[in-house]
């Protein structure tokens, strides 16, 4: 299983004029892996466009736990072809239910006014941390997530400060995770998006439970995406080091919100990313 390909899985097969199908893989979660689901969606709009055009955001909404035994079908609507934006609906079925929603919106690259607040966060290179498969195969790593690492090995993620997800810990809502893929992209820009979009979901959500100390492996605890949307601002190297940098502004009514930052190693914001998701204590405190 070391040698599976990420490629793989985010490579489609065309059913018929729009309606495309992707393989799944197992994590070891208790559902299919939700950045699947937005990188094969992704990967089905960019099938149907028209040259040149490149995604720079899109928003979706996790509807039913996907099954990570059997295949998704994506159904790719064209909304609108215009002179330099096109749109895209997307649904992802399983078992003839829609299980998942996007929308997306794709630009011909063009110049315009450019600035950058957001700054970089201080923190040590990939090349001083260890890979968190190594570092969480070490600790008491769930049976199922042991046996289905091999899936996790596409992208090297390196945590700083890594800290046991199976503990429950009190933490500041923040954490930056160094990643990069395993694979060589070529510079596809299309490649790198969608390669993108399925670690978006990596380790995100769960930031909303660090000031609460509830370890994310809590038997009392369900926690499942609602929403995710990310917006593309610069071309990127995937296969080289990006840091993503997340941090939850608020929890509260059984609901976590986290946003992300992605920074290249030069400091430069290449993607931000939002996420909402369901956070329920059972039988404790909301």
């Amino acid at each position: 299983m070391s040698d599976v390909k990420l490629v793989e899985l985010l490579t489609l097969e065309t059913l018929e004029e729009g309606l495309f199908r992707g393989q799944s893989w197992d994590l070891g979660f208790r559902a299919l892996f939700g950045g699947q689901v937005l990188g094969q969606a992704l990967a089905a709009a960019q099938l149907t466009l028209p040259e040149g055009r490149i995604c720079h955001s899109f928003h979706s909404y996790f509807l039913l736990p996907g099954d990570a035994n059997k295949p998704v079908v994506f159904d790719v609507e064209n909304v609108r072809d215009g002179r330099s934006f096109s749109s895209r609906r997307v649904k992802a079925i399983q078992n003839g239910k829609n299980i998942f929603y996007m929308t997306a919106s794709f630009q011909t690259p063009e110049k315009g006014l450019s600035h950058q607040s957001a700054e970089m966060p201080d923190v040590p290179p990939p090349e001083e941390i260890e890979s968190d498969i190594k570092v969480f195969a070490s600790k008491s790593a769930p049976k199922r997530m042991c046996e289905s690492d091999g899936y996790h090995k596409p992208i090297d993620m390196r945590t700083v400060d890594y800290v046991d997800p199976t503990k429950a810990v009190v933490q500041e809502p923040k954490r930056y995770i160094w990643m990069k893929a395993q694979e060589l992209l070529s510079g596809n820009i299309n490649l790198n998006q969608v390669m993108l979009a399925y670690a978006s979901d990596y380790h995100f959500l769960s930031t909303a439970l660090h000031p609460h100390g509830v370890a994310n492996k809590d038997k009392n605890l369900i926690m499942a995406t609602i929403d995710h949307s990310m917006w593309f601002h610069h071309p990127f190297e995937f296969d080289d080091w990006l840091l993503y940098c997340a941090e939850s502004p608020f929890s509260g009514g059984a609901r976590g919100l986290v946003r992300g930052q992605f920074f290249n190693r030069d400091g430069k914001l290449v993607a931000s990313t939002m996420q909402e998701g369901l956070m329920r204590k059972i039988g404790g405190e909301q």
